[in-house]
């Protein structure tokens, strides 16, 4: 065994499954460069064969993600693994994760497979895999629940058929850390070839222990984490990322192990998934909750003023959030906002610079302190110009009251020119987004809606993120302001440039529209 543990990020792919999380092929971009930049180990970046888009989305990844390795997953079986094949083929460094179930249960009441059967399908996936590329994963899906002399025999029968991963999962979230450990300990003991292959561990958190049996397979063995940012994944979630890593990184006296993870980023990497998808972590979440490094108590406040380590086990900039609020305001200049970004791994061009620097002023025209919080949602906006803006907002005004219909006018500068329109709807929002559907000529329509302060205070920064719908395709929209009228108005601006970027896609390419 080496002192490297791989951290396996399965967020674009377990943590995209659980419901309200899913993300477009644009935004499954968006997050994969961001994992490269944290520089995990592996992205299992999809299904593949679970739909069209899925599989375009793995290519996708597979075509621009060079630095670390992309896997697709794949059931045992032939057409899954040709739909792994064919989405990995662009990849750098592929990986097909191939997995079937070995529970009792799940092989009668799921699969209907008798155990033989189940053997047979997983060796011949592995070997069908293994002549596309070297790196093959194999996982047996209810592991914990599985008989231990079974389990034994797939791994084995996997390992000598080209497997070079071996995935233990706790599918149902159901072992206990002691169990967890006694099990690898027990497969790497009666498995022959067992060093010839990297264990991996894969806990789900349905009784909140997924970090701690994650860290317990390490502990015996596993050299491979699978998990997700901020711990998202079916049901309760999976193991979250950056709990592990700084978990390893702060204890390391006690597993003598690392990650090659730049922990600095950890921050940031959440931050993107909860604009992604409009959801927040909650305040006291380990590491990268808002509370994480925060002291309220007298005297907890004493004795970090003495010594941060009386309180802090961890360092906040260790992960990527400063111990102070980034002070900025109207007075700050151009370089003063570079130097503020580059001090927190955030690098612009010239043009996308300009725009957020000119946000910034107009922000902190309107509030008496600017925090880090409020630059970074800034940035991702900027981060997220990969589309025409055809229609730009120019001017708003809503009128709204309990003895009046919710009533709105909105400017746009279009492609034919500045034109207005007026809108009426079920409240200022819909109002809003009715002016601007006929100044666009679309029949759109909002299908979810978010809104998250980015910061504390009644001038905060309000960030609102939207899904739209027009026919058959989805997409997402997100833009802040203090204004919460204005960041509505803005992101459903997005998201109809987005729509209209979709359908002129099609009509050059004459397939269907889709986001």
């Amino acid at each position: 065994m080496d002192d490297h543990v791989r951290i396996f990020d399965t967020t674009l792919r377990d943590g995209e499954q659980s419901p309200g999380f899913s993300m477009t092929p644009a935004e499954k971009l968006e997050l994969a460069r961001q994992l490269e930049a944290l520089r995990v180990d592996v992205i299992e970046a999809g299904f593949p064969i679970s739909s069209p888009g899925d599989l375009e989305g793995v290519r996708t990844i597979a075509r621009e993600v060079r630095e670390v390795t992309v896997a697709g997953l794949a059931r045992a079986n032939p057409k899954d693994v040709e739909a792994a094949v064919e989405a990995l083929r662009p990849a750098a460094r592929p990986r097909v994760h191939v997995f079937i179930a070995t529970s009792p249960i799940h092989m009668r009441d799921k699969l209907r497979m008798r155990p033989d059967e189940v053997v047979e399908a997983a060796a011949a996936a592995v070997r069908q895999a293994r002549r596309f590329c070297d790196d093959v994963e194999f996982s047996a899906e209810d592991a914990t629940r599985s008989e231990i002399d079974f389990l034994c025999r797939i791994f084995d029968v996997a390992i000598r058929a080209g497997a070079t991963t071996i995935n233990v999962p706790d599918t149902v979230g159901y072992t206990t850390p002691g169990e967890y450990a006694a099990l690898f300990r027990t497969l790497r003991e009666r498995i022959p070839d067992s060093d010839r292959v990297v264990w991996s561990v894969h806990c789900h958190n349905d009784l909140g222990l997924a970090v701690a049996n994650s860290l317990a397979g390490v502990a015996a063995g596993a050299r491979q984490v699978e998990c997700t940012i901020n711990g998202i994944g079916e049901r309760a979630g999976n193991a979250a990322l950056e709990e592990i890593v700084m978990a390893l990184r702060t204890r390391r006296d006690v597993f003598g192990l690392a990650t090659r993870v730049d922990t600095t980023k950890l921050y940031r990497t959440s931050r993107l998934l909860t604009a992604i998808t409009g959801i927040a972590v909650q305040p006291n979440k380990a590491v990268v909750g808002e509370n994480a490094f925060a002291h309220e108590s007298g005297i907890h406040q004493h004795g970090v003023l003495v010594n941060r380590a009386t309180y802090e086990i961890m360092r906040p900039e260790d992960v990527g959030l400063p111990t102070n609020r980034l002070v900025l305001g109207k007075h700050s200049g151009r370089h003063a906002f570079r130097k503020a970004l580059e001090d927190h791994g955030v690098r612009l061009d010239e043009e996308a610079l300009t725009r957020a620097f000119q946000r910034f002023k107009d922000l902190a025209d309107r509030k008496k302190q600017v925090a880090l919080e409020d630059i970074l949602a800034l940035v991702d906006e900027e981060v997220r110009h990969d589309v025409p803006a055809r229609f730009v907002l120019k001017a708003f005004q809503v009128s709204t009251g309990t003895a009046s219909a919710p009533a709105a006018t909105v400017t746009l500068q279009t492609p034919a020119g500045v034109v207005t329109e007026a809108g009426t709807g079920d409240g200022p929002v819909d109002a809003l987004c009715a002016a601007v559907n006929r100044l666009t000529g679309t029949a759109a329509h909002l299908v979810d809606y978010a809104i998250r302060a980015v910061t504390g205070g009644t001038d905060a920064l309000g960030e609102v993120t939207v899904r739209v719908r027009d026919g058959a395709v989805v997409v997402t929209g997100r833009a802040s302001s203090t204004d919460i009228l204005e960041a509505s108005v803005r992101a459903y601006l997005d998201a109809i440039n987005r729509l209209a970027a979709a359908r002129e896609a099609a009509e050059r390419t004459g397939s269907p529209a889709r986001a």
